[in-house]
């Protein structure tokens, strides 16, 4: 990212002044020494002063978030994974869900009150998200969409969730996703 551009120009769905940390400073990112080089979600969720940590692992193609969970050690109810959906009138939205659940698409779309809602091609995901399928972050995505969020995933005392790139989650707790992301809890897990 240009670091003369603002850093706020993608969509975040959220409105007015960048938080700034207590004392002025960033939060430091630990992954066990391993650092991990900056993308647009984690410069999002430093300019926000969120604290998280980073979990690099080997991305697997078709791995999914049994892969990742395998590698961290890690419950895969815990791996949040981001999922761009469409409405009826293919208007994008995120759905943030437990790794090990799939989404009701049906309740779902009772609970948003749309007719319906179905999963983006890869290409259309991408193009709303700004990210490369199985690298999705529901932070600083290119699109501002509305974000919906599995209930029970907001009672864990943490989550972790993709950082931006493929092969990469930060752990963050999960008011984050609702105080800063603006994410609304629904109960559309199967």
């Amino acid at each position: 990212m240009d670091k003369g551009k603002p850093s706020d120009r993608r969509g975040t769905g959220l409105a007015g002044p960048l938080a700034v940390p207590p004392g002025g400073r960033r939060p430091k990112a630990a992954s066990g020494g391993r650092h991990v080089s900056e993308t647009p979600a984690t410069q999002w969720l430093r300019e926000r002063g969120v604290e998280f940590t980073e979990h690099p692992y080997g991305y697997v193609d078709h791995g999914g978030t049994t892969e990742s969970a395998k590698q961290l050690g890690v419950d895969e109810h815990q791996v949040v994974k981001t999922l761009v959906m469409q409405d009826d009138k293919a208007q994008p939205l995120i759905v943030l869900m437990h790794g090990d659940r799939q989404v009701s698409t049906k309740s779902l779309a009772r609970e948003i009150g749309v007719k319906s809602v179905e999963p983006c091609k890869p290409e259309v995901a991408q193009r709303h998200s700004g990210y490369l399928v199985g690298g999705t972050s529901p932070f600083a995505t290119r699109k501002a969409m509305p974000v919906f969020v599995q209930a029970t995933v907001l009672e864990l005392p943490r989550v972790f969730i993709n950082g931006g790139r493929r092969g990469y989650l930060v752990g963050i707790a999960p008011a984050v996703l609702t105080a800063a992301l603006g994410a609304r809890a629904v109960s559309c897990a199967l």
